[in-house]
This record gives structure tokens, sequence and C-alpha cells, in this order.
């Protein structure tokens, strides 16, 4: 096993929803073990960060609210705090490389990279930048959002991080991260290759994201209607040939299982990508799902006919 340096500073960048859930926990655990072997650091912007450096972040779990969670600083660099042992890279994909360009400036050989966003190319596009440090393949199953400036809340007692070797540093020596994961309460499962989990979630997110964000409809609607049913297993169809051509072998019938699964949430539920483009807001998840499944359909020689259609009616929606 290769060894590194102990864990003792921890970076969170992007204290959103995830960011702030996970970062809240561990500078709550810090401060109520009395721990003075770790210290977490936030990195934030805007009005959000001014409220957490006055008066802490508050974060409320489903199972006690109005945690107040101090950092050991917070700041709009991570070149403003001390070079990160490891980092949850917590920002949306639209700001990945930009957050890259920063964490370039301030990472060691020995850093971790947890990278909690969405999509099967995260892994690909973080190594392209960072070349020396541990990145492990990462998905996340959360409910959680930023409640108002300095306030973040996890909407469902479910929150888990699932991740797996680096393929370019597989024998690094996790034991330490998992025991620090299992002090911070934070919940967590690791598997020798994680990418199986990555483009399973892939496949739901992206199919009702596109869908949902095309028609306006929420799950329950997108379920009960015929024709964007079809449209949503077009698009899980799609993804899955991707899939099979870049060696992911998924499970047999997960097609039909990812159908299924939105039928557990509540009917009315919506997808975030489809209420960024209810909101017109110009920046949003359509690179993450749409254009990203037209790339690698082009990389494959996939059609991807089906989600080229979704992809350009939304993006004319906006015009």
């Amino acid at each position: 096993m290769i060894n590194k340096d102990k864990i003792k500073n921890i970076c969170i960048f992007g204290i959103g929803g995830i960011g702030g859930v996970f970062g809240g926990k561990i500078a709550n655990n810090i401060f109520k073990t009395n721990d003075s072997e770790h210290k977490v650091y936030f990195i934030a912007r805007g009005e959000h960060l001014k409220k957490i450096k006055k008066d802490g972040l508050i974060l409320n779990l489903p199972s006690k609210k109005g945690l107040v969670c101090i950092p050991q600083d917070a700041e709009d660099s991570i070149l403003n705090i001390p070079t990160p042992d490891l980092c949850f890279l917590c920002v949306k994909g639209y700001d990945l490389d930009n957050a890259l360009e920063e964490i370039s400036k301030n990472v060691k050989k020995d850093t971790i990279i947890i990278p909690l966003l969405n999509g099967v190319d995260i892994y690909e596009r973080i190594r392209k930048k960072l070349k020396d440090c541990t990145v492990l393949p990462s998905c996340v199953y959360i409910g959680a959002h930023i409640e108002k400036h300095g306030e973040v809340s996890q909407d469902s007692e479910n929150a888990l991080i699932i991740s797996g070797r680096d393929p370019m540093n597989p024998n690094i020596d996790l034991e330490e991260l998992k025991e620090l994961l299992i002090k911070m309460e934070i919940k967590y499962e690791f598997k020798k290759d994680s990418f199986l989990d990555i483009w399973e979630k892939y496949l739901f997110i992206a199919s009702f994201g596109l869908v949902t964000a095309y028609s306006g409809k929420s799950f329950g609607g997108v379920i009960d209607d015929s024709e964007l049913r079809r449209l949503t297993e077009g698009v899980i169809n799609e993804i899955l040939q991707i899939a099979g051509s870049k060696g992911i072998k998924l499970p047999d019938g997960i097609g039909i299982n990812t159908i299924n699964k939105a039928k557990n949430f509540p009917y009315n539920t919506k997808t975030s990508y489809q209420r960024d483009v209810e909101n017109k807001k110009l920046k949003n998840e359509g690179d993450l799902f749409g254009a990203t499944i037209l790339r690698l359909g082009v990389e494959t020689g996939v059609d991807t006919k089906i989600t080229e259609n979704i992809y350009n009616k939304i993006l004319n929606s906006k015009d």
C-alpha cells in the first residue's frame, strides 16, 4: 500500500446543499468532540459567504434543526486556506472547470479529491486538470438545498456517498479516510469500482431531467403520459448503448428499474434541471445531460436522435 500524509486540513469546495450538509456535519463534529486534529475550511461566494463568516453555517438536519456549524475559516478562494489533505468538490457541473483551475493552484500529491457532482465524465474532466493527487470516482445520494443565505437544509434522512478506487492511483491506503468519515457521521460506501453506480445514477437523473424539462411535467406526470414515458425510455436506451460501447456493463433490467424508481417519489416532484429551465436560468445542467449524451454518442457511434430532439427543443424554448 502507498502511505499518505495524515488527513488534517479538509476543504469543502462549494457550500450549496450538498457541500453545506457534509461541511456542516464535519464542522459540527469537530466542535462537539473538541477535535484539535482536524480543521475544515469552506469555499463559498457572495452573500452566502458573508453570512457564514458572520454567523456560521446554519444546518437543518431531519433529526435536528438549527445547528450552528463554524468552520476554521470560510473564504471565496482555495488560495486563501492551507493546502487541503482532503477536498470535497461540491460545485455544479457548469462550474467544474473554473473550480479545477483554482484547485490546481493549491493541491499536493497526497490530496484526496472526492467529487460530489453529477455526471459520467467527471473523473476524466478532473484528470485533465489535476494529474498528481488522488481522485476517487464518486456519486452522492442526497436531497438538500440552500434555505437562504447562510442556511442549508437536508431534505431526507438518506445522505450517502459512494466512492471507488482511483484508476490512476489504485493502491492508496484509504483506511484513515474511512475512519474519518465514520467519525464525522457521514454515511459512506466504498467499492473497488464505483463507475457502475455513477452510470446507474446518471441513467435516472439524465433521462428524467431531460424529459421533465422538455415537457414541464413532474415525475408523476411523465409516468402517466404514454408518449413522455416512451421518450424517457428512449433516452435511457441511448445512454445504455453508450455505456455498453464504453465497456460499462449495467445490470439486466436496469431500464425498467429506472422508470420504476421515479414512482417512489412524490407525484409532483420536479428535477433541478426542470426548475432551472422554467426559471430561465442561464446556468443549468443542460450540458451535463443533453450535450454530454450527444458528445458521447459521437465518440461511441451511438445514435442519440431522441436525446438530440428533446435537448434542441429545450434550448429553443429559452429563446
